[in-house]
């Protein structure tokens, strides 16, 4: 019954979410569900129009696509600062896209939003690798464009469950549906909790990341090449991956035929990416950054793996 006053207010919201208090918590507090209740709370007065906007356009494609192009013509016209492009993540924006293409029907892979206007190239990859397995997968419609992540982040719980409904009918049938972006795979298996109905509950036993799906079925990967270099590789394990999904291990699993795997010294602490966190606590989360750097720096790998494409491109 206390007041919400300002030093809550910023507190809530300085908060990069990252769930490391409850994986640590002997109690097994759920704090990252305290954390999204609270920001539902305060989302009227913390969650400004500009950023509201920001997230509605994630859920139109034709948009976002549209967006992208204009952004990747600009930063090749050099008229897209530094500072800009660090503070929003921003990578070689694509002006062109080269189309995804099913090639069967064995899984479902979510496309999304910034994944599939940022990263197509991780997707056509992930499309590959399934396919050297012998597994056909089928893509979904415009409703799976945004899964809703960023808006359950922000508070903003009716929109959240509106997306949550939309990308559920997106994907018919029982085949399991593939994730290769941990911060949404972690938002879709919990919309059971966010909507509380059957059919979410039923939803989320078809949702894997796809390092923890192909880990059950490693034995069908290809083998690596004869005579090819094994890199060192980092693995930097996204929050929502470890501490949510508690799924870190199927990467390793994967990746371990391929390459010298190295374990980072941090402990899987976060990146500072946090959703739109960055963007949003630049301070902060360049804070957090560099001190993730320094631990990458110090693991002298020749590749850095992150199974989620928000932390890939923050570092």
């Amino acid at each position: 019954r206390a007041p919400v006053g300002d030093a809550f207010v910023d507190m809530t919201a300085s908060c990069v979410a990252c769930r490391a208090c409850a994986t640590a918590c002997p109690s097994s507090v759920t704090f990252g569900r305290l954390m999204e209740g609270s920001r539902q709370a305060i989302a009227g007065r913390a969650v400004p129009w500009w950023q509201r906007l920001a997230y509605r356009t994630l859920e139109h494609p034709r948009l976002l696509a549209g967006l992208t192009a204009a952004g990747g013509a600009a930063q090749r016209a050099g008229l897209v600062p530094g500072r800009v492009a660090d503070r929003l993540s921003l990578p070689r924006l694509p002006v062109r896209r080269e189309p995804l293409r099913p090639t069967g029907t064995d899984v479902w892979l979510l496309t999304g939003c910034v994944m599939d206007a940022w990263q197509r190239p991780v997707h056509r990859a992930t499309i590959a690798v399934l396919g050297a397995m012998g597994v056909g997968v089928a893509l979904p419609g415009p409703a799976a464009a945004c899964c809703g992540a960023l808006h359950s982040h922000a508070g903003l719980h009716e929109r959240a469950a509106g997306l949550a409904r939309r990308v559920m009918g997106a994907f018919p049938g029982d085949a399991p549906v593939l994730v290769d972006s941990a911060g949404c795979g972690a938002a879709m298996k919990e919309y059971d909790r966010l909507l509380g109905t059957a059919e979410a509950a039923r939803f989320v036993t078809r949702v894997f990341d796809v390092q923890e799906w192909i880990a059950g079925r490693a034995d069908a990967l290809p083998p690596a090449r004869p005579g090819r270099p094994r890199p060192r590789i980092a693995v930097q394990d996204p929050c929502h991956l470890r501490h949510v999904q508690r799924a870190e291990a199927s990467v390793r699993t994967v990746l371990r035929p391929y390459g010298e795997l190295v374990e980072l010294t941090d402990e899987g602490r976060c990146c500072g990416a946090g959703g739109s966190y960055s963007s949003l606590q630049p301070e902060l989360a360049g804070r957090i950054r560099a001190e993730k750097v320094a631990v990458i720096h110090r693991a002298r790998a020749d590749v850095v793996a992150s199974p989620n494409h928000g932390c890939a491109m923050w570092l």
